[in-house]
């Protein structure tokens, strides 16, 4: 299916960012995509199941994955800032990699983060799951923009979800029985991510 993670160091504007990194085996990467991990303080890095399942989807549909750890986290240099160094931190990947329209995907912390990133920059698409809307600010994000949350998420409530997606006319994808985690449905979420695509 794909070919083993590499890890990388990368320049950020605190320090390295340690990345990883999934190619698509046997065909050129059709782009690049970005997968931000929750929140660094609650036990988040690039090793997350649902980040991890959000890459293997993207690497399976022909895009190199890149999971970052936010400062602060495993080898990234730095510590965390409440949001403000983390969007710096996606950025300088974005720039890394020399992707003009890279597909931003995240979980929790790093989808209401990725929204804030996609103010900034034209992303190809995005792929959002659980988005932090309540104890973050996430912006409205493009209407295109894949929205999936477990019906029975009791870290980010559905209601809240909701009444983010609402005026903006934004579809969700919810997952019944699944909770914040997406414990034993990560094969579902991927089955979205990857029958939602163009």
């Amino acid at each position: 299916m794909r070919s083993a993670t590499r890890r990388e160091l990368i320049a950020g504007p605190a320090g390295k960012i340690e990345c990883a990194i999934d190619e698509p085996e046997g065909r050129p990467s059709r782009g690049v995509a970005l997968v931000a991990h929750p929140h660094p303080l609650f036990g988040g890095t690039l090793d997350n199941k649902v980040t991890q399942a959000l890459a293997r989807a993207f690497v399976e549909l022909g895009y190199t994955a890149w999971r970052p750890n936010f400062r602060g986290v495993g080898a990234s240099e730095g510590a965390h800032d409440e949001g403000r160094g983390e969007l710096e931190d996606l950025a300088a990947v974005v720039e890394h990699t020399k992707s003009e329209r890279p597909v931003l995907a995240g979980f929790s912390f790093g989808a209401a983060i990725q929204a804030k990133l996609a103010q900034k920059m034209k992303p190809e698409r995005m792929a959002l799951v659980g988005v932090a809307v309540k104890h973050f600010e996430a912006p409205p994000v493009p209407t295109d923009t894949i929205v999936i949350h477990g019906e029975e998420d009791t870290t980010v409530l559905l209601a809240d979800v909701l009444a983010w997606a609402r005026p903006q006319d934004l579809p969700v994808v919810v997952v019944p029985g699944a909770d914040h985690f997406f414990h034993r449905r990560l094969h579902i979420l991927r089955a979205i991510v990857q029958n939602s695509w163009k």
